[in-house]
């Protein structure tokens, strides 16, 4: 694992960090927080996708 994958491995780490309390924040209900969450892993299941067939 070189360093071209080691630095943005620790920029998204610390990205979710940053991001992740204020998520749960504002999803205080367990239906709200699901659907958001469902919405954005359907989001990075198609940027995978896509991806996948650029590279």
């Amino acid at each position: 694992m070189g360093l071209e994958e080691i630095i943005p491995s620790i920029a998204l780490i610390l990205v979710l960090i940053f991001v992740l309390p204020g998520f749960i924040k504002s999803n205080l209900t367990k239906r709200l927080f699901f659907k958001n969450l469902s919405i954005w892993g359907i989001i990075v299941l198609l940027l995978m996708i896509l991806l996948y067939f650029i590279d």
